[in-house]
């Protein structure tokens, strides 16, 4: 069984039913501006990051500096 012309024209007609013209089209806009902003983020942190980071050194980094907020 398997999924023809007419059931998709179906599905169609009533999801622009329900929601409209308008909210489907903007809807669309947002998913875009989010695929955008996505993949903006993803290549600036490509570039951010020259050199890896070491969470050991930042664990103990943070170790450190809570030690000696404690002395105080």
């Amino acid at each position: 069984m398997s999924i023809g012309i007419w059931q998709i024209a179906i599905v169609v007609i009533l999801v622009v039913l329900l929601f409209g013209r308008g909210k489907i089209s903007s809807l669309m806009g947002d998913v875009a501006k989010g695929i955008k902003s996505f993949k903006k983020g993803m290549a600036s942190d490509v570039t951010d990051e020259s050199e890896p980071k070491n969470i050991s050194d930042d664990n103990q980094d943070s170790n450190n500096s809570n030690n000696t907020n404690n002395k105080e």
